[in-house]
């Protein structure tokens, strides 16, 4: 087995050479990871344990149910979270991005794969991105209204307003996106730093009380634990998944710190303050089976108060880290062609990936919100948790085992053995998880749905409008000669023609003649390109071929994480040769209107009709590209679906 080749741009080894230069930056990482990377899975212990043992499977409180609970917790966090993802899958790096679709680039399904297999791998990526939306939507939701609970365990008398209070949190929590991440980001990991260093402190004291619970580390007690319950104990999985529930986002968020960062940081911090902290919980329920409230029943009655507060600030934290994820998810699939063009706005101009989407985030605001009012309860709501990550995990499995066959060329036995152990525990918590449905399971799945129509629709739909085109555009090579041959009124500047002009002629372009019989002087035919990596460095950005009569092609290449622009593109054009002055540069660009019909072949009449709309209120292309708004014309062509 081979380890492969680490593009991360985080790797610590970038600037100075001297150890104490690369010790702090590997430091300011792990405390940057604290605060992105390990917000969710952090704040879990709010509310796991209490859900394994009472919210979900109604387990008698007994010392052997007790141990075998957290048993499966601790074997859970270390088979899934420290193997699965921090040992193997963080190796499926695309260029230091992870995700679901960074790993489904890494696999080029939309080339080169034979047809059946590209649209299957295809399928599962689109569709564990889509649940990941459901999964942004839950974890504000039941993390906020955990925390705030804890008002309740302080003074019942502010019970009645946990709910308001939530919801005003939340409010302000989507409100602030549009400000971006860059200013209180600074915050997040001195935070993180401190709550993970209370969840220890808090354990310490309970697992000092009752040191017998020390004694669930032997997995004795979790085969025994299904032995004794049965069926029972495997409803009780839906309950200790969610301890893991911020495993995806260590492999998500893995371009933001590095690796090297995220592994450390679990290992010297994250493990055992979460471990000690679920064996604390543990210690004071063997003394105490009928608390409510493990998590808050660990501090004194002094320190409950700072506790909510500190809690509050956690959740917060970990649902910013689940927005942020869903943002860049949504721009990576509107890159890669598997989402309609949205209105993106960069929230800073030093780091690519943080991004604002209004339309997501009122969205996801108002399913946010409708779940804390509809549910009412962080048990409530654990039980419309877990569904979707827990699908997405299956999903990143198979994924990976195709990345461990074909891109680390591990032989097929190896691959399939690692594959199959973690896809054995993958199933088991999807299967306990989908027990949940009757009980809120079901809007996750009917959000992942949702999302992956909208997903397979536009990308269809786009396939189906460029053959359209394609039959009613001239080929380039023709049109040239045409051009050569009958010169029409040559004027003054430069035009810009984006399009596939590879394929053909520029529909924009051969409307332009047609109608106004003249061209500009110059002309450019820009095509983007989105690449199956992340980014592609400004010394590759850009192709440029000469062509007849003033002529040029332009090819300007783009990742996945990276937002086109147009204009700064034509300006580097100036060092393969080509000098634009965009002073007296005109954009010119074509707009289908999309005319429905159930005559010709492709899709349902009913997915014509999703894709037309997503199409008209999809964002301006010059806005998408970056253009000068008084610069572009835009020409529209009719074209039937």
């Amino acid at each position: 087995m081979t380890e492969p080749k680490n593009n991360n741009r985080h790797n610590g080894k970038q600037g100075s050479e001297n150890g104490t230069d690369t010790g702090s930056r590997l430091a300011a990482l792990c405390l940057t990871a604290l605060g992105v990377v390990y917000g969710d899975i952090g704040t879990s212990p709010l509310y796991s344990l209490r859900e394994s043992l009472h919210g979900i499977a109604h387990l008698e409180r007994t010392p052997a149910n007790i141990l075998g609970v957290l048993s499966l917790i601790f074997w859970s966090l270390i088979i899934v979270v420290t193997i699965k993802y921090l040992l193997i899958v963080l190796r499926a790096d695309n260029r230091g991005e992870g995700g679901v679709l960074a790993l489904l680039a890494l696999l080029r399904p939309w080339r080169g794969s034979p047809r059946r297999r590209r649209s299957v791998l295809i399928a599962l990526g689109l569709f564990g991105a889509a649940l990941l939306y459901g999964d942004g939507m839950i974890t504000p939701a039941i993390s906020v209204l955990s925390a705030m609970e804890g008002l309740e365990v302080a003074t019942p008398r502010l019970a009645p307003y946990v709910v308001p209070i939530t919801v005003a949190i939340l409010v302000l929590l989507f409100l602030v996106q549009r400000r971006g991440t860059a200013r209180i980001g600074l915050v997040f990991g001195p935070v993180m730093l401190v709550w993970f260093v209370v969840l220890a402190l808090l354990g310490v004291g309970g697992i000092i009380d009752h040191p017998q619970v020390l004694a669930a580390v032997n997995p004795a007690h979790a085969v025994d634990f299904f032995v004794m319950n049965g069926w029972t104990a495997f409803r009780a999985l839906g309950g200790i998944f969610l301890a893991l529930t911020g495993a995806e986002a260590l492999y998500a968020d893995m371009g933001h710190v590095g690796r090297p960062s995220i592994r450390l940081t679990w290992f010297a911090l994250v493990l055992p303050a979460l471990l000690i902290n679920y064996f604390g919980q543990g210690a004071l329920l063997l003394a105490s089976p009928a608390e409510t409230q493990p998590f808050y029943r660990l501090a004194p009655p002094w320190a409950l108060y700072p506790l909510v507060g500190l809690a509050a600030l956690a959740t917060i934290i970990a649902s910013q880290a689940v927005i942020s994820g869903v943002f860049s998810i949504t721009r990576q699939a509107i890159q890669l062609g598997q989402c309609p063009r949205l209105t993106l706005v960069q929230t800073s101009s030093e780091e690519i990936g943080q991004v604002y989407l209004p339309a997501v985030n009122w969205f996801m605001m108002i399913a946010t919100i409708w779940l804390v009012l509809s549910f009412g309860s962080s048990n409530n709501l654990a039980g419309a948790y877990g569904v979707a990550v827990s699908a997405t995990m299956v999903i990143t499995t198979v994924l990976a085992f195709f990345v461990m066959r074909e891109r680390w060329r591990w032989s097929t036995a190896t691959a399939l053995a690692v594959a199959a152990g973690f896809i054995v525990i993958d199933l088991a918590f999807f299967g306990s998880n989908l027990l949940k449905i009757a009980d809120g399971g079901w809007f996750p799945l009917a959000i992942g749905l949702f999302v992956f129509t909208l997903m397979t629709t536009w990308r269809r739909g786009t396939e189906i409008l460029a053959m359209r085109v394609r039959k009613h555009t001239e080929p380039l090579k023709d049109f040239l000669a045409r051009i050569a041959a009958e010169p029409p009124l040559r004027v003054p500047g430069t035009a810009v023609f984006l399009g596939a002009h590879e394929h053909g002629t520029p529909p924009a372009l051969i409307h332009h003649l047609a109608h106004n019989r003249a061209l500009h002087e110059r002309v450019i035919l820009l095509t983007t390109v989105i690449e199956e990596v992340p980014r592609v460095p400004a010394a590759e950005r850009l192709e440029l071929a000469e062509l007849p009569c003033g002529f040029f092609g332009v090819v300007a290449h783009y990742g996945f994480m990276q937002s086109p622009n147009i204009p700064v593109a034509l300006r580097g054009c100036e060092s393969l040769g080509l000098k634009v002055d965009l002073d007296t540069t005109t954009y010119y660009l074509s707009r289908a209107s999309l005319i429905p019909s159930d005559e010709r072949p492709g899709m349902a009449l009913w997915r014509d009709h999703l894709f037309a709309f997503m199409s008209r209120n999809s964002a301006r292309p010059a806005a998408f590209f970056n253009l000068p708004a008084e610069d572009v014309i835009e020409l529209g062509i009719q074209v039937e679906i």
